[in-house]
């Protein structure tokens, strides 16, 4: 076996032997704070819906604010990477009058596939689920209760977009890692810039060609679970629209740390793809690192379902790459375009009749009136 394996599988379980040693010293001792229940939105088809989530000792982020003090974020910040799971938990879902059961894993992550039996034909939109823990971890709190919802797209969906989060709907610099890091440590769901344009572009692919569709998107990514709160609060408070975002989940789980990032992200496309067999796509990245032989291997994969990858222009040096990577997918049958900005997305868009005219209006607005808001 390969001598790095081997070393992760030694450290990942000497890594669950402690967190679990240190988790029933701190339950025995009576030092569990309270426990959490944190809900991640999920996506369904016809046939079932997929949901998951985490127990945690829940922490103290306070309310993010366009004032807080670095101090504040940085201690947010910290507290989300410093999680103390509560694994094996049993944890109880309901979704449209149907009960079902699991425990969570050493990470404290669970994880339901339930059937749509019972909803109406052609069901689509939010739907509500109900968790809750099926047992007391700790003696002084009582039910611990959480809402969460899953998305199951119209049958007659125009596309469904996949959208990059960093450095495409948010600036992160993440070809700059110091001033990456001093972004993610030092800015809150409110201090942290959004690109130009963003909400009114993403608005208008999810109300597509008639303006009164409810295209589904997705939001994939390579950040980590841990500031999954923080992500979907920047969503709302810009008003970008909601959908359910796929995380990574970092450990020493050999699945895990030999995996990269981009695996991952591939992976994750690869299973919406598979779970919506009949829809077509639209890719949202960004030229910063791997999106756009990502999205070429998907599209390679998926002969004719993919209608446009849209690459924003974070990195003048990867041009020609981009570039020569579009030529490839144009060979099979697809687009791939480098943007400058937003706009020329939208404006690409309604020359394919993927968005309305009127639509492109809106979104050079909401440019113009975010280059005037300051940071």
């Amino acid at each position: 076996m390969n001598p790095l394996k081997l070393i992760v599988i030694g450290a990942h379980r000497l890594e669950t032997r402690l967190d679990a040693a240190r988790f029933r010293l701190k339950r025995r001792m009576g030092w569990l704070g309270p426990v959490q229940i944190m809900p991640f939105l999920g996506y369904g088809n016809a046939s079932m819906v997929t949901f998951s989530g985490r127990v945690l000792e829940e922490k103290d982020l306070g309310d993010p604010h366009e004032e807080a003090h670095w101090w504040e974020n940085l201690r947010a910040m910290y507290h989300r990477i410093e999680s103390d799971e509560i694994p094996y938990a049993r944890v109880r879902a309901e979704f449209n009058g149907q009960p079902c059961e699991t425990r969570t894993d050493d990470d404290g992550y669970f994880a339901f596939d339930l059937a749509t039996a019972g909803l109406p034909v052609n069901a689509s939109g939010w739907f509500d689920v109900h968790l809750q823990l099926a047992e007391q971890v700790t003696p002084s709190q009582g039910p611990i209760t959480a809402p969460s919802q899953v998305l199951i797209p119209p049958v007659n969906a125009d596309f469904a977009v996949i959208s990059d989060i960093d450095d495409t709907i948010i600036r992160t610099y993440a070809t700059d890692f110091f001033r990456m890091m001093r972004v993610l440590f030092l800015n809150n769901a409110r201090t942290r810039v959004p690109f130009e344009g963003v909400s009114a572009f993403y608005s208008a692919l999810q109300k597509g060609p008639d303006g009164a569709s409810n295209n589904p998107i997705f939001y994939v990514s390579s950040s980590t679970w841990n500031i999954y709160d923080l992500l979907l609060a920047f969503l709302d408070v810009h008003g970008i629209p909601r959908g359910p975002l796929l995380l990574r989940d970092l450990g020493l789980d050999q699945t895990k740390f030999v995996k990269s990032g981009h695996e991952h992200k591939l992976d994750k496309i690869e299973r919406i793809f598979r779970f919506y067999p009949h829809t077509r796509f639209i890719l949202i990245g960004d030229s910063g690192q791997q999106d756009p032989a990502l999205y070429s291997q998907a599209i390679q994969r998926h002969p004719g379902r993919v209608i446009a990858a849209y690459i924003r222009d974070v990195h003048p040096l990867n041009r020609s790459k981009v570039s020569r990577i579009a030529r490839e997918v144009e060979t099979l049958g697809s687009e791939m375009l480098l943007v400058q900005d937003t706009e020329a997305a939208a404006q690409h868009a309604a020359r394919r009749g993927l968005i309305r005219w009127s639509e492109v209006s809106t979104v050079h607005r909401q440019k113009e009136a975010d280059i005037e808001t300051p940071a």
